[in-house]
């Protein structure tokens, strides 16, 4: 287990949280220490939801090792089943109280209670937090949805003439990247195609819900990192196949509409044939130019780096210079597709090691997490969020999906007006001779106070000149820092009384400050 100042994946017990918290009439009793317990600011604060997560800790403390923190654990099970009465629970450890080896599924167990005790075994030193949603909601499903799963062999029934085609969305939890707006996205494109949402899972679902899943014709996979291992379960229980295709950008949700027909028997020509989304036009538009070549890196987890890297290059037309995810149990589809884009995949969660890779390969536009964000902030590069780890910001109160024909034109802002932003900028740094731009510039002809700040400006020292040579060799130093480098030269040169810097000045300075 790695000590850092930021992480991309909390422990496992964390994705527990996450499908604990997205369910209803299901609760999670975590076998944890004093100090473990932050779902509250997991959820209430960063998602903003509502109401606080259905979890109970134990929450013991160093005096208590000393005695039977066994029956410690069973009267937090006991006493949450009592106050919130479950239709199911959850039982589990956290990453300090693992190592005491309680055996929080055989305690529960023990108890007797009138609703399934549902154990998870969550190794904390080996995996993190999506691993762990992934494990919990297969657990969840083999211990309820099992209980109805037909004889091995048995042929599945087929779906009555006079019943429309139903399926059931898997994948959502709380605290995913717009999570609950990309369900009523893919709600309503299934809508349009007349295919009916059986059960959404674990989103808004309840245990007797999850025991009903192997009624539906078909599984909808929106989240392969959380949903691929019961849908694999249920398609081996109940023969019910599972679309691969994830609907984010124009081109794949057009695979994904034309997959999901196949599966429900229903012509998709209808819906394939009614552009909704403006990303084509603009890309297809003479503004587009602009956008044409721009070099991006890439990193979050492994569904939404997958769906950039084909939206970036196939769709706008962008230079992927570099992807990667913290993903490692996708690190094979990643390299694939990097090696499809002529890149090498970065397979990290160390922060450190992609801060290095985007300063090395000096992107133009950085798609990421909440900590490319950072990152690019302090190198000076545009950024979009397009992936959890994300913070508060990254939860709008607006409809914002990422998947359908309206994900991509919410993606088509989200990545182009950074661009936008930057050139912008660009236009005043190409203009900064002319009177209204630069920087010493007098106030605007339009200004009613112009006569005070001429005055001062007046007052104010001549500007030190950039000698044409001394310029082109700041060119030379690295984007990210060659603001400061600028800076720092300007400063020796005051200091030295110089009113124009040369490139001799500009070696001065560096050997200044070098000290």
């Amino acid at each position: 287990m790695q000590l850092t100042v930021w992480t991309y994946e909390g422990p496992p017990h964390v994705g527990a949280m996450r499908v604990a918290t997205a369910m209803e009439g299901l609760h999670y009793v975590l076998h944890a220490p004093q100090g473990d317990t932050y779902a509250d600011l997991l959820f209430t604060m960063i998602e903003r939801r509502a109401k606080r997560p259905p979890v109970t800790y134990t929450t013991f403390q160093a005096r208590d090792l000393g005695g039977d923190t066994a029956e410690l654990f069973k009267s937090a099970v006991r006493d949450a089943y009592e106050r919130f009465k479950p239709e199911a629970m959850i039982v589990g450890a956290s990453c300090t109280a693992e190592l005491i080896q309680d055996d929080p599924g055989g305690l529960g167990r023990s108890l007797g209670l009138p609703v399934p005790i549902i154990p998870l075994e969550l190794p904390s030193y080996q995996k993190k937090e999506n691993w762990g949603a992934a494990e919990t909601f297969y657990q969840i499903v083999r211990a309820i949805a099992g209980a109805r799963a037909p004889a091995a062999g048995a042929e599945r029934t087929a779906r009555p003439a006079d019943r429309r085609p139903r399926c059931n969305i898997l994948g959502p939890t709380a605290l995913g990247f717009r999570h609950r707006d990309d369900i009523a996205e893919v709600t309503r494109l299934l809508a349009q195609l007349g295919i009916d949402i059986h059960v959404t899972a674990p989103w808004g679902a309840r245990p007797s819900d999850i025991a009903a899943l192997g009624d539906a014709d078909f599984n909808v996979v929106l989240y392969p990192e959380i949903a691929s291992p019961a849908a694999q379960w249920l398609k081996k229980a109940f023969g019910q196949p599972a679309t691969t295709t994830v609907p984010i950008g124009v081109s794949a949700t057009r695979e994904f509409i034309a997959e999901v027909a196949a599966l429900a028997g229903v012509d998709a020509a209808p819906l394939l044939d009614w552009e909704q989304s403006r990303l084509p036009w603009y890309s297809r538009s003479v503004d587009s130019t602009y956008l044409t070549g721009k070099r991006a890196f890439i990193f979050g987890d492994a569904t939404h780096v997958l769906a950039a890297a084909r939206i970036a290059s196939r769709e706008l037309g962008f230079a992927v210079v570099g992807l990667g995810s913290y993903t490692r149990e996708y690190a094979r589809e990643l390299r694939e597709a990097a090696r499809l884009l002529g890149v090498d995949a970065l397979i990290t969660d160390d922060y450190l090691e992609v801060e290095a890779r985007i300063a090395e390969l000096q992107p133009e536009l950085v798609l990421g997490t909440q900590m490319e964000r950072h990152i690019a902030k302090r190198l000076g590069i545009p950024c979009a969020v397009i992936s959890a780890p994300v913070h508060v910001q990254d939860f709008p109160a607006r409809y914002s999906p990422q998947m359908g024909f309206e994900g991509a034109n919410v993606i088509f802002d989200t990545w182009v007006h950074p661009l936008m932003m930057g050139l912008e900028e660009h236009l005043l740094t190409m203009f900064r001779d002319d009177h209204e731009f630069h920087d010493e510039a007098g106030p605007s002809h339009l200004d009613k106070r112009k006569s005070a700040a001429a005055d001062e400006s007046r007052s104010a020292p001549l500007p030190i000149v950039w000698a044409a040579d001394a310029e082109r060799e700041l060119r030379k130093v690295p984007f990210f820092v060659r603001g400061k480098a600028r800076r720092n030269t300007e400063t020796f040169a005051q200091t030295q009384g110089l009113t124009q810097i040369t490139v001799e000045t500009l070696y001065d300075a560096k050997a200044h400050f070098a000290r």
